[in-house]
């Protein structure tokens, strides 16, 4: 891999996927590992830097996900988050407590050092704050650089270690200055190079791909949204023919989308694609039911049971020319993920088919 790569900890925020986005915004790769990861494993992937998220638990609470042990003495720079960085203040030795002084939306905070943060930022502005308890004491060798009403110790650094924190979200757009601070901490203290690109993202993976399966027979079920079909075109570039595509066409689609899918894509293409026509089983399964989330499963149960047939058919259409069906194609973007449910912790906003609401006993 021939660019820097940042892990994004999640500790039950569905912000750390957005923290994910802006990092690669900065133009550094990242990607998000649960917070029960041991370091050992985290080091396997040779993070540039860890971040670790915000989230819902306090510090004070029995079973709160907690920073996995040796993370800060193992030589990579750590940047922590809300709750990440109170974990980071608790764990090298400062206080956090419960001032009673909660602070939730835009907070106005004053930057009383700028260091390598907040350098370049105003010090007055306004930032995104969510959370209960409050560090009000830095751990020896950080340096305050900002503070608000009800966060005494708002930022910290110790750039010399590679460590620092902010108590406020600088992921979101309503802090103003948010994406300066995180890559003042990716470029100046984690010194990452802004050098990943989405066309690093299509080289690496087709050739991951193509590794990968070598000379089996792939299957992908095509949606004709978009996150099936880049996967599909991803593999397809990868593996060319042995890959087929099933697309179940479930009379829910706009008019005439299914022939577009047929037609055009393919054609743009030039993919393997088995249409199934179950319109009427889908509706039929359909009528009577009202609420949105038992729509959303039942789609995703019969979704699966075509599918599964038709995988059936297409195995066995290999297994007759000697060649064997190995590999599924699955294409889930980060949207779907955060609202079937992230990391440990996360809330559900509502299940996706391809993400949950498959059913339990999916072959």
């Amino acid at each position: 891999m021939g660019f820097d790569s940042v892990l994004v900890v999640d500790f039950g925020a569905q912000y750390a996927q957005l923290i994910a986005r802006r990092v690669r915004e900065a133009r550094v790769f990242s990607e998000i590992v649960p917070s029960d990861l041991p370091v050992a494993q985290m080091l396997e992937r040779r993070p540039k830097a860890i971040i670790l998220s915000g989230g819902p638990s306090s510090v004070y609470v029995e079973g709160a996900p907690q920073a996995p042990a040796g993370l800060f003495e193992a030589g990579v720079p750590v940047f922590g988050i809300c709750y990440g960085f109170q974990l980071m203040a608790q764990a090298l030795g400062g206080e956090v407590a419960r001032t009673g002084r909660r602070e939730y939306g835009g907070t106005p905070m004053t930057v009383t050092t700028a260091g390598v943060l907040l350098d370049g930022t105003p010090l007055q502005q306004d930032v995104w704050m969510s959370h209960g308890d409050s560090c009000v004491a830095a751990p020896a060798g950080f340096t305050v650089t900002a503070t608000s009403s009800g966060a005494p110790v708002a930022a910290f650094e110790d750039p010399a270690r590679g460590l620092a924190g902010v108590q406020f979200h600088p992921e979101v757009r309503h802090t103003a200055h948010g994406q300066k601070v995180l890559e003042h901490f990716l470029y100046d203290i984690a010194g990452c190079a802004p050098s990943w690109t989405m066309d690093n993202v299509v080289d690496d993976q087709v050739a991951r791909i193509r590794a990968q399966v070598g000379n089996k027979r792939v299957l992908c079920a095509l949606s004709g949204g978009v996150d099936s079909a880049v996967a599909a075109a991803l593999v397809h570039e990868a593996v060319g023919d042995q890959l087929t595509c099933v697309y179940v066409d479930h009379g829910l689609m706009r008019q005439g989308e299914t022939e577009q899918v047929r037609t055009d894509y393919v054609a743009a293409t030039g993919i393997r694609l088995e249409v199934v026509d179950a319109a009427d089983r889908f509706l039929a399964a359909l009528e009577g039911v009202s609420d949105p989330e038992d729509k959303r499963k039942i789609i995703g149960r019969e979704f699966i049971r075509v599918f599964e047939q038709a995988a059936l058919d297409v195995v066995g259409e290999a297994a007759a020319h000697g060649e064997s069906v190995d590999f599924l194609v699955q294409g889930t973007l980060y949207p779907d993920v955060v609202e079937s449910g992230g990391g440990a912790g996360t809330a559900t906003i509502k299940s996706h088919h391809n993400v949950g609401g498959l059913p339990a006993d999916l072959k």
